[in-house]
């Protein structure tokens, strides 16, 4: 920690206990919590900051710190970090954009503030995933993927997808260059290729050449005169290049060279081959010795012909597929000019999944291997048996043979069609779901669906055009599947020619700096290609994290939110290191945090409290780490110092070994075939380091098959062999990251079911009864008991142009949401109005007879 400088110049005011000032400033009627003499140059000073539960604080935060806001949960953190110093950074900025540009930004709404000053350039790091585009991954988020498609589109090596052979693009000027830097003296003929490997006699083809002035010619290798060239066999295939020049190397030959390639250029639309005599290279001599000729050409040294195909096009000499000039679009799977043309660029798509169709390898068709078709009308039945009967006539397999005794072959055909006769089990599938009109019948069909694996692209998301383009032998999906660690091995290995070090070492450099960014913020295991909506919030924060310690900004005000969500303890000095990369760079970082260890190593701790909502909002103690320690007012202080501690529980509840779920051989992402036992009635936990599995065990493997086990749809879990001890439980329950609420009226009453329940009771009461008023009058979401001037929202949004978009109260209700006849209707005193105004501490109590809602 660097505490000298920050205890000389930014100790609290009037007080070596941060806490006992908060309280005296408190008791007076506004939290005083300055630096004493600060001023905007070191400190962003803030003073009656008011945002929710915030009460009337004055802080000074210094700058060019490491400071940690901590506290009980709700207590304000997050009001005076985001909705308060960030929404001040952002509306500064905004402000000082134009007019113009103002109103085509989403503007944040001013905070209830009197002054903000030295408040520098703000920048949000939260957990909120906002709204994540499927095709978003880490390489996309942190530009890596970017620097790759350049560096795969000027420095990748193209092959035909079809026969491998390398594709090349280069202009006559440039087959030109290279002939000349061949010796002085060397034996060259320019060919003109006409025929690559197709059969036929070919006597148009010789008649072309003989109308183009021609006189010779090689065919399969050997070179005629026009005139006694043998006759081909119709059956075989054949090469046939004509003889443009035969000419050798030297000073005063360029003119002579251009010619003759442009003239093959022309007659074979782009291709040009040359073959020439080598016999000054070591290779050349070692081969013609090994193949007896040792006495050289016509007195010359030992060497052997070499045959270079050029094209002037991109484009596969052999296989006549044409290529697109290769571009940074051409990898990019948001780009239909790189995109797989059938998932679109998903690299997965929504269809009917094999595993699912035939669950059962061991039974026939005749025995119900169809899960799908278990079921059906006796017309329908035999409708189905008639379908297969093609396939199976065509296999010679019978209707009992079980499907593990089909070869790979047939029962490809099986689920894929054999490209006539018969459309495969998949394709039936898709027509019946389509033509289906029960509900129910659609239903049933979709619990057979899932998400697959592009069988086209094979889930890399890019045409197949790309994906045949190679950088240090992997092509571009085939990098972006390495994890982080892997990746940065592979960038310090990799080498490229002297022709293309200028252009790709730049690019290298600029991928293996995001790299290890993102190295050093703990998230190494993470695969390039990983989805951000399958992140954690901690791990999107830190991703995030590594992008802003690459761009290199000085004088700006991170603002943080708890970014060691997700981290396990081995990670932490990492991730405060990286914190402190970015504070040494010349910036503000400001962190919201409960994690004890970022809090012992903050320059600066501002604590927070005491207590949640209106009893929130205060500062109690701020200072170094040990200056909150010693405060005996600060809850995070007394927990710091150890006067506080949570205890271990002296007795725990008994495992029983009869009562448990397991899940045996799972292979879920990097899990090793695992058996895992979870007792029942217990408080299991799942823990390891990150990275190690945990969510592909849980969330992605036991908490999808439980959910399918049980009659629900969920997507497909991970592989596994078996699941035992289902039975056991009737529900499963999934808990995650995810925002709760499906719109901006949810709440926490409606939530949870709790206004359901209240509205039951209002609707019961003697008013309600003689208004005849039901339960649906209580809510603001339909129409006869709501405000419909303000649609039961309560406020009014004015639309300001290029100012934010300003709420205010709704002056037909008052900000009460219901009209005044479903205020009229009162339970022990209080409106429905009054109950919603209700903290959930209230509510607790003025609920207390009612279990259902107590409870909640």
């Amino acid at each position: 920690m660097r505490e000298e400088p920050l205890e000389n110049e930014l100790a609290p005011a009037g007080s070596t206990t941060p806490g006992a000032s908060e309280a005296a400033a408190s008791s007076a009627g506004a939290a005083v919590a300055t630096v004493e003499g600060a001023t905007s140059a070191d400190a962003i000073v803030i003073r009656g900051a008011r945002t929710h539960n915030l009460r009337n604080i004055d802080l000074d935060i210094p700058r060019d710190q490491l400071v940690v806001i901590t506290g009980p949960s709700g207590s304000g953190k997050s009001s005076l970090a985001f909705d308060t110093l960030f929404a001040e950074g952002q509306r500064q900025y905004i402000e000082s954009l134009s007019v113009y540009a103002r109103q085509f930004l989403h503007q944040l709404e001013r905070p209830d503030v009197d002054l903000i000053e030295g408040l520098e350039p703000t920048v949000c790091i939260d957990q909120r995933p906002g709204n994540q585009n499927p095709r978003s991954t880490v390489a996309t988020m942190t530009e890596i993927y970017d620097y790759l498609r350049l560096l795969m589109a000027r420095c990748g090596e193209a092959t035909c997808y079809q026969c491998g052979a390398p594709i090349r693009q280069q202009s006559p000027q440039q087959v030109q260059e290279r002939l000349l830097e061949l010796p002085e003296g060397t034996k060259t003929i320019i060919m003109s290729p006409l025929v690559r490997g197709r059969r036929g006699a070919h006597a148009e083809v010789f008649q072309q050449i003989r109308k183009a002035g021609f006189v010779r010619a090689r065919v399969d290798g050997q070179v005629y005169d026009l005139d006694t060239v043998p006759e081909l066999n119709p059956k075989q295939n054949h090469h046939i290049d004509a003889v443009v020049d035969r000419v050798i190397i030297r000073a005063g030959i360029e003119s002579r060279l251009t010619e003759s390639i442009q003239l093959a250029v022309k007659h074979s639309e782009g291709l040009v081959a040359i073959l020439y005599y080598d016999d000054h290279s070591p290779e050349a001599q070692q081969e013609a010795a090994a193949s007896g000729n040792g006495n050289g050409h016509n007195g010359h040294p030992p060497g052997v012909w070499r045959d270079v195909l050029y094209s002037t096009p991109h484009a596969c000499p052999d296989c006549k597929i044409s290529f697109e000039e290769l571009e940074p679009r051409t990898f990019s799977f948001n780009s239909p000019y790189g995109a797989c043309p059938d998932c679109e660029g998903l690299g997965v798509r929504t269809e009917f999944d094999p595993e699912l169709v035939l669950p059962e390898m061991s039974l026939s068709v005749a025995t119900g291997a169809i899960a799908p078709w278990k079921t059906g009308t006796p017309g329908e039945t035999k409708k189905r048996r008639a379908a297969l009967a093609p396939f199976l006539t065509a296999n010679k397999l019978e209707a009992e043979t079980p499907l593990a005794e089909y070869k790979p072959k047939q029962l490809e055909k099986l689920l894929h069609g054999d490209g006539k006769k018969f459309l495969g089990l998949l394709t039936m599938l898709e027509k019946e779901l389509a033509t289906a009109t029960r509900e129910n019948k659609r239903k049933q069909l979709e619990t057979f669906r899932g998400t697959i694996v592009c069988r086209t692209c094979g889930g890399s998301r890019l045409r197949r055009e790309a994906n045949s383009v190679r950088l240090g032998g992997k092509a571009v999906h085939e990098i972006t599947r390495l994890t982080i660690g892997e990746a940065r091995e592979f960038f310090a290995s990799l080498t490229l020619g002297p022709e293309l070090e200028p252009i790709g070492a730049p690019l290298v450099e600029e991928i293996e700096k995001r790299l290890a960014f993102l190295d050093k913020v703990g998230v190494t295991y993470l695969a390039l290609d990983r989805a951000a909506d399958t992140l954690s919030g901690g791990e999107l924060q830190r991703v995030r994290l590594a992008t802003c310690i690459g761009s290199g900004l000085v004088g700006v005000c991170y603002v943080l939110d708890e970014p060691s969500i997700g981290l396990h303890p081995r990670d932490n000095q990492r991730l405060i290191e990286a914190l402190r990369d970015l504070q040494q760079q010349g910036n503000t970082v400001i962190v919201v945090e409960h994690d004890e260890a970022i809090m012992r190593q903050a320059d600066w701790l501002i604590d927070i409290g005491p207590g949640a909502g209106q009893h929130g909002g205060q500062i109690v103690a701020q200072g170094m780490p040990r200056d909150v320690q010693a405060s005996a007012t600060s809850i995070t202080g007394n927990y710091l110092s150890g006067r506080e501690k949570i205890a271990v529980p002296a007795k725990r509840r008994r495992a029983s070994k009869t009562r448990s779920i397991t899940l045996e051989g799972v292979a879920t992402n990097n899990l090793k075939h695992i058996t895992v036992h979870f007792p029942l009635n217990t408080l299991c936990c799942v823990t390891g380091v990150s990275g190690s599995g945990k969510s592909s065990l849980v969330n992605e493997t036991l908490a999808r098959a439980l959910v399918r086990r049980l009659g629900g749809v969920a997507p497909k879990p991970g592989p596994h062999t078996s699941l035992r001890g289902a039975s056991q439980i009737d529900k499963i329950i999934e808990i995650d990251q995810s925002p709760i609420g499906r719109s901006p009226r949810s709440n926490p009453a409606t939530y949870v079911g709790a206004f359901d329940e209240i509205r039951k009771i209002f609707a019961a009461t003697r008013e309600a009864k003689q208004f005849g008023f039901k339960a649906n009058r209580f809510s603001f979401n339909v129409e006869g008991g709501r405000c419909e001037h303000c649609q039961g929202q309560g406020v009014e949004r004015i639309e300001m142009n290029f100012l934010p978009d300003l709420y205010v109260t709704c002056s037909e209700c008052d900000g009460k949401r219901f009209n005044r006849q479903t205020l009229a209707v009162k339970w022990r005193g209080k409106t429905i109005a009054d109950i919603l105004a209700m903290s959930v501490d209230e509510a607790t109590a003025f609920f207390a007879n009612f279990t259902n809602i107590h409870r909640l």
